[in-house]
């Protein structure tokens, strides 16, 4: 499956300085891209989460798009969760609105 990443999801990553957590989101997102997602569950409006059961609890934010395209919307952990997901709602239906301009 192709990606495709908002800047959200990118600048979270990187703020991220634990390389054991970035090594097993690296391993969700490659699981995910296989069409395993795991333990997950969908959300609202679209959105689905991705739960990584590591340090705070981080999360993965994406949408499906048609069958070959995952929208990356944002990541954050347990911790910010509801402003996290209110966040990825907005950036989805924002990429789904320039799309259709």
């Amino acid at each position: 499956m192709n990606f495709e990443v908002l800047p959200a999801f990118d600048r979270w990553l990187a703020e991220i300085r634990d390389g054991e957590a970035k090594r097993r989101i690296a391993t969700r997102l490659s699981r995910l891209r296989l069409g395993n997602p795991g333990d997950g569950r969908f959300l609202s409006d679209g959105v689905s989460e991705l739960k990584i059961d590591y340090g705070p609890g981080y999360r993965i934010y994406y949408a499906k798009r048609g069958d070959i395209l995952i929208l990356l919307l944002g990541g954050g952990d347990k911790k910010s969760q509801s402003r996290d997901i209110a966040r990825a709602v907005y950036d989805l239906k924002e990429w789904d609105h320039a799309r259709k301009s």
